[in-house]
């Protein structure tokens, strides 16, 4: 594993009196896979969204290769590239775009593209991910899983270095599940890109993680290799298990 790419350090958010996060502190390895646990509610999405920047911390820092990304999202190099991409859960793509439109959307609005600029881009990365006949196709008349596909072309088609992946499971049965994070291993390695991903899928996304990081009571109690946890906190690893089972 290589050192520290993106570091956090001291996270701070609080919503009135209640402490969700409390002073997160992470080291995460480029090109790696980190999946982020906890009971349901304890502030995952929150971590997430706070270094995809939609939400402002309240304190803390975010690093990328030892430099602050709190003000700069985008790369220096103005390629239409960006540091952050975020998979929402369910998707979140607009049932009035077809599937095409949807991907090439972060390149019209974010990157300022125009249409003959985003046409060729989103044309290459459809046919690199097999969704070329799903180009012309509305979300609604596509089945879970190539919806889940194009929804994760639309991440990647900024270049991101990092990608953000919150509940990329929700809804899915344990079959379609499987194929979801196959294909977020499969990603990674063919497009070089750092993952985080929030989910409940334990232990089945520890398959594609290279690390884990428990979160609980606005602190990470827990972050190195999946096959350490249980032995880290056999109680604890009990206690969690049987939170997930109630989701």
């Amino acid at each position: 594993m290589s050192e520290s790419f993106l570091q956090i350090r001291g996270l701070k958010k609080h919503f009135g009196e209640k402490r969700v996060l409390d002073g997160i502190d992470l080291d995460i390895a480029r090109a790696s896979v980190t999946t982020i646990i906890g009971k349901s509610g304890i502030g995952k999405s929150v971590l997430l969204k706070c270094i995809a920047n939609l939400m402002i911390p309240d304190a803390g820092e975010i690093l990328l290769d030892g430099a602050s990304i709190r003000l700069n999202r985008r790369r220096a190099d103005h390629d239409g590239g960006f540091t952050f991409s975020y998979m929402f859960q369910n998707n979140a793509l607009f049932d009035s775009l077809t599937a095409f439109d949807n991907v090439a959307l972060p390149l019209r609005e974010a990157v300022g593209m125009t249409a003959s600029e985003a046409k060729g881009k989103v044309t290459e990365l459809l046919e690199l991910l097999d969704l070329t006949e799903a180009g012309a196709r509305y979300p609604a008349e596509l089945s879970g899983g190539m919806q889940k596909r194009v929804a994760l072309a639309r991440a990647l088609v900024t270049n991101p270095e990092v990608v953000l992946f919150d509940e990329p499971t929700t809804g899915l049965d344990p079959e379609r599940k499987f194929g979801v994070f196959d294909m977020i291993a499969d990603y990674r390695e063919r497009f070089a890109f750092t993952a985080l991903l929030v989910s409940h899928d334990i232990p089945e996304v520890f398959e594609i993680s290279d690390r884990v990081a428990w979160l609980d009571e606005g602190r990470i109690r827990f972050f190195g290799d999946p096959s350490e946890l249980k032995a880290d906190s056999p109680r604890s690893w009990s206690g969690l298990l049987q939170s997930q089972a109630t989701l």
